[in-house]
This record gives structure tokens, sequence and C-alpha cells, in this order.
């Protein structure tokens, strides 16, 4: 078992997190995710309204009595979601452990806080990192280049930010973005990170509440078939490539706005990709770990199976170091 500040300041078993992702992160991943020892997140914005969120943790409750968490992402929008009736509800829910992502959690830190909540914020950059831990959170989930979704505009993968995040930071730190097995977690904990972060590789599992022929697209795929969008408004995002990141790609490179891809890259379109089954039907993000995923095993044989490469990755690189010479 591979014991680390992060596995013991939060409870779990494995150092392995399953982040929170848009339309995927729902009670039966983030609980099948925990009852195996890793942690578990449901994604709070996924659900319709507060209400529906605190059904979607009592539901998580009746599968595991193991640690889960939340994540609320939080954006800039012309119609933001009720952030605060969002919270609400993860505090009185009694949830113990929330992820954080996107703009500057302060005010979100300081009310869960408050209520004795654990804090993990994603961020793809060591200022931003230093920013969140100054505000108080409890880890750090570090965001690389590779990752699916927002990598940020430094384009730092993840080989260098570990590293240079570890040299900073005093709290535990999640390697995130291009992990998906104990090789992975195995250089993770090398690079000075105290566990994994893995979104894509979670939306390959028997409970991941996406079609599965998009699943079979992700085992098929290869690490170079994502596309990255929105570059030009420096809101990069990581998505699958098809013929929609293409088009939004064109468009934008000719001197577009986002008006002109706004219908192209409505989440409505990319929840039907899931629900559907149809790569082709929108946006939708997928990390360049892709090409490291080959099957769609159940969360509980992925988190054991990783767990047990890892330490067999570290206890056959451990022997590499020779017994010293003894000089007399």
């Amino acid at each position: 078992m591979l014991k680390t500040r992060f596995t013991e300041e939060f409870g779990v078993e494995h150092p392995i997190v399953q982040g929170g992702m848009m339309w995927v992160g729902r009670a039966e991943l983030a609980a099948a995710v925990s009852e195996a020892g890793g942690l578990g997140i449901i994604t709070g914005l996924t659900q319709p309204t507060p209400e529906d969120l605190a059904k979607e943790i009592a539901r998580a409750r009746e599968m595991t009595d193991k640690p889960f968490g939340v994540n609320l992402t939080l954006t800039l929008s012309i119609n933001p979601p009720p952030y605060e009736e969002y919270r609400q509800a993860i505090i009185e829910s009694g949830i113990r452990i929330v992820e954080t992502a996107g703009s500057n959690p302060q005010v979100h830190v300081e009310h869960f806080k408050q209520h004795g909540i654990k804090v993990i914020h994603k961020c793809t950059s060591v200022r931003h990192a230093l920013k969140a831990q100054s505000l108080g959170v409890d880890a750090l989930s570090i965001d690389g280049f590779e990752c699916a979704g927002h990598p940020g505009e430094d384009d730092v993968p993840g080989l260098v930010l570990i590293p240079a995040a570890a040299d900073e930071l005093t709290v535990p730190i999640l390697a995130s973005g291009g992990f998906a097995d104990g090789r992975g977690l195995a250089a993770a904990l090398a690079l000075g990170a105290d566990g994994i972060n893995m979104g894509t590789r979670f939306m390959c599992t028997v409970e991941s509440p996406i079609h599965q022929r998009v699943k079979e697209q992700i085992v098929e795929a290869s690490e170079l078939d994502t596309q990255l969008i929105f570059r030009q408004l420096r809101n990069t995002m990581r998505a699958a490539k098809n013929s929609v990141s293409a088009e939004v790609v064109e468009i934008l490179g000719k001197g577009g706005r986002f008006k002109d891809v706004q219908e192209l890259v409505a989440g409505t379109r990319g929840r039907k990709v899931y629900e559907n089954g149809d790569p082709e039907a929108g946006i939708w993000t997928v990390g360049m770990v892709q090409g490291l995923i080959h099957d769609i095993p159940t969360a509980a044989e992925l988190v054991t199976r990783i767990a047990a490469e890892a330490e067999t990755v570290l206890r056959r690189n451990a022997a590499l170091i020779s017994d010293p010479v003894v000089v007399s």
C-alpha cells in the first residue's frame, strides 16, 4: 500500500483521485472510485439545480460509506450558476472534501473552511497554485499541458510543472494531466507529487455514465487525436479531434470571434455526445492520455491495478540502486 501525505490527510487508501468532469462525475462513478479506495468526486454543476446536487450526494452515500468529494468549477459566463446555493447544498449535505477549479476560489474556500471542509484546488501554473495555497486550500491539483479541458496558456507539461510546483508548495500535490496507469503514479511520486488526479482514464470505466461508443473511441484513439481550440481567445481548451473542433479552429484561425463559433461549442451539443454516442455531435473534452488507454475496466479494477503497478515500478526502480561499495 502506498502511503503519502495525501492519503494520510484525506483519509483514503490509494493516492488516486477521480477529478470532476462535466456530465461525467455522477454518483455511480464517484462512489465506485471511493469504494475501491481512491477519492471519487461528483461534479456539482452537472446537476441542474442545487437541490439535484443534494439528491446526487445522497445517492452516492447509498453506494459507499468511504470519503468522496464534490467539484465546484468557477467559470466566467453570461449567466453564471448560483454558486452560493450550490456551495450551501454541499455544506448542508455534510461533504468533507471539495475540489475547486477555474477562477479565484477565495470566497468559497473561506466558507468551506468555516465548516471544516478540506479544499483541493486545481490549477495550471505554479503562480496560481501559490495564490491558492495562501488562501488556505489543503491540497493543490497541478494540471499539466497534456490534460483534457483547459490547460491554461503557459503550455508547460507535467514533467516540468509537477517538480516546479513541488519545489514551491508546502501542501500535498496531486499531479493531473496525462495519467492512466501505475507507471504514471510512480513517476508522479518521483517528481514530488503526493498522488494523481485522473479524468480521461476514469471516463473509460464501466461505471462512467457516458455512451459505450465514446468509451470505445477513446480506447481506439491515439495521443495525437486531440485538438486545441480557443487559442486565439486566450481560453485554450483541449478537446477530441473531430469535424466540429476542426471547424472551430478554422473559423477562429481566419479571425473569427467567439460569437462565430458559439453554436458549435454549445455545452448541450457536447452533452449529447456522451448521451447518444455520436463523437461528431459536438465538442467534448479528452486528454492526450487516451493514447495510453486500452481497455474499459470497472473503477475498482482500475484503481487496484494502478496502485499495484505503481508499487511494482517503485520496487523495481529501487532495485536499480546497488549496495554501496565499502573501501577499506
